[in-house]
């Protein structure tokens, strides 16, 4: 191999691995705050997927917007709210289910991160055409 190939072969190699690492980088798991502070979500690696439930809240209620009449009497806290999440392809993203307390509905829900201390939640209908969601920030 000639000298001049070196140099170019290091580079190539170099930036391949620093593509590798930064596909891998989004890390979604974790500890989040909603922008108004009334809530925490803990997402953990569930296989394949991300899921993630209610770790706080602070004015702590039931579900009592659950589809279920058995659990409306239920409290929220430990309630599962992201379901099945799985990569997309696309990078820093995932896609799965959302569960609203609000309302008691499940959604196609979408994760992305901005950056690794920002967690975009989205919750869709109309296969993803119209989507609401909100910004969380990394518990630290």
């Amino acid at each position: 191999m000639t000298r001049t190939r070196l140099p170019f072969l290091a580079l190539a190699a170099f930036l391949a691995s620093a593509g590798v690492h930064s596909a891998q980088a989004a890390d979604a798991t974790g500890e989040w705050i909603r922008p108004s502070g009334a809530s925490k979500i803990k997402i953990l690696s569930c296989g394949k997927a991300l899921c993630g439930s209610l770790s706080w809240l602070r004015e702590p209620r039931n579900d009592t917007e659950n589809p279920d009449p058995a659990k409306r009497t239920k409290p929220l806290l430990g309630t599962q709210i992201i379901q099945s999440m799985v990569p997309t392809g696309k990078d820093a993203q995932w896609k799965g289910k959302v569960y609203n307390a609000e309302d008691g509905k499940t959604y196609t829900g979408f994760i992305s991160m901005p950056s690794d201390d920002k967690l975009k939640l989205e919750g869709c209908v109309m296969g993803g055409l119209i989507c609401k969601g909100e910004t969380w920030t990394r518990v630290k």
